[in-house]
């Protein structure tokens, strides 16, 4: 695929990343030099520099023939009007543009094929947002990710000494919970991919990756760990886009405390957020930490645009008490290191979130959702089956039947309003919402291959 990516910032660089490892042809384009020598350096890619609202510059780029057009400047107007440009003037058949500001995305009649021609709206704001707020609904998940619509979640969770199915074979998780459909994914052991079998044991401090319907997550948990008290209480470090969102999400749920240092930032946020109790401070001030006390808060979220402030203020948390908390971190190669320590239960990346939204797009096959996980190593995939027996590779079969690439797991299957967790005799038909796990995910075009619909279905 011929791919133009606008922006060679912290998200533009993830995307080129990503994207160049699955032998897309990719250009970049950004206004400095230096970025995009570095990129050069590092990848199989072309870069230019210059502005992409220019027609010479996109031009230049190979527009004429680009499949995708990726707009991940800094700015909102930048990303729109190349998309508007190369819309009008190249007829690229996808523009994807990352919008921040809330003014634009409270309309969407904006972003329409009357208006602005943009396909595919990415806010990496928004999808940190759902992010923390699915972790808050569980709390002890290392990651919770939707499928179908929220019928189906995938979740991690570490396994703790004691759990009830720690030290046991994954059969006996239906003795442990009759009637309970759940089933084990993939298992991550000292960073190692373990996949799943009925004799597989499970032991303490394993990343255990499991699918079930979401009224049956707290149940599974139970298995793997002890449960912990539902969350009241949270502070997050720095208001800005992220946190200003996160709270206005949040605050009508929980007691919400908002640390920002900027003084007319704080007087914005006084003014937007009707329940948020904000605090002029520096987030990692251990006096101000105790004031507020620290010690009785159920999550800290360090939320501000610098990961050393973010991982500071989030282990001085944790060290004066805080039950959990979570540290965004931009990057993403910082995110394993920090989430390996005892200081910090989760580290997450706006990039990785933003990558999982850009690949169901650039994906062959009817991908819904991708979701990249551990650091871009492993994918979770809601893929649906289409075709009939005779020009699918995977409807009217067996699961066990079906040539699953090696390290690759399906989960659950959801038909319909049903969900149904994966069985070796289990028959995938037309149109079934398909999740699987990728442990490798290099093996994606194999699993693209699977789901593509042969010359014979019409």
């Amino acid at each position: 695929m011929k791919i133009i990516i606008l922006g060679a910032g912290q998200v533009g660089r993830t995307v080129a990343q990503e994207l160049t490892s699955e032998a897309n042809d990719i250009t970049v384009i950004d206004l400095n030099s230096q970025l995009l020598q570095e990129l050069q350096d590092r990848l199989d890619l072309r870069t230019i520099v210059g502005s992409g609202t220019y027609p010479t510059i996109l031009a230049s780029a190979g527009a004429d023939d680009a499949d995708m057009l990726i707009a991940v400047t800094d700015s909102d107007e930048t990303n729109m009007i190349a998309c508007q440009v190369a819309d009008t003037l190249f007829h690229t058949p996808t523009k994807i543009a990352r919008i921040r500001a809330m003014e634009y995305l409270s309309c969407p009649q904006l972003f329409s094929p009357e208006a602005l021609p943009i396909d595919v709206l990415i806010s990496p704001e928004q999808l940190v947002t759902q992010y923390v707020r699915r972790l808050l609904e569980h709390p002890g998940a290392l990651q919770v990710l939707d499928f179908a619509d929220g019928k189906v979640r995938l979740v991690g969770v570490r396994a703790y000494y004691g759990g009830p199915l720690v030290g046991h074979e994954l059969s006996t998780l239906k003795e442990h919970m009759p009637g309970v459909h759940a089933r084990v994914a993939a298992i991550f052991r000292r960073g190692r991919a373990i996949i799943p079998e009925g004799n597989t044991i499970i032991e303490a401090n394993d990343e255990v990756f499991f699918v079930a319907a979401k009224k049956n997550i707290r149940a599974v948990m139970s298995e793997l760990r002890r449960l912990e008290k539902p969350v009241k209480r949270i502070i997050l470090a720095g208001g800005g886009n992220i946190g200003k969102r996160l709270a206005g999400s949040l605050e009508g749920r929980y007691q919400i405390k908002i640390i920002e240092h900027d003084q007319r930032r704080c007087h914005l946020l006084s003014e937007e957020l009707k329940k948020t109790i904000i605090l002029c401070g520096d987030a990692a001030d251990e006096d101000l930490l105790l004031e507020e006390n620290i010690e009785n808060t159920d999550i800290f979220c360090g939320l501000t645009n610098d990961d050393e402030a973010n991982i500071l203020s989030a282990m001085l948390a944790k060290w004066l008490g805080a039950r959990t908390v979570m540290a965004l971190i931009n990057r993403p190669a910082y995110v394993d290191l920090v989430q390996s320590t005892e200081g910090i239960d989760i580290a997450f990346s706006p990039q990785q979130a933003t990558i999982g939204s850009l690949l169901a797009h650039i994906r062959r096959g009817d991908m819904v959702n991708v979701h990249s996980l551990r650091r871009g190593v492993a994918e979770a995939i809601e893929a649906v089956a289409h075709g009939d027996a005779s020009s699918s590779r995977v409807v009217g079969r067996r699961i066990e039947e079906i040539k699953l690439p090696r390290g690759t797991t399906i989960g659950a299957i959801v038909r319909g309003e049903e969900v149904l967790m994966a069985h070796h005799d289990t028959v995938i038909e037309p149109e079934d919402h398909v999740i699987l796990f990728l442990v490798d995910k290099s093996r994606i075009d194999e699993v693209e291959r699977l789901f593509q619909v042969g010359v014979t279905f019409i």
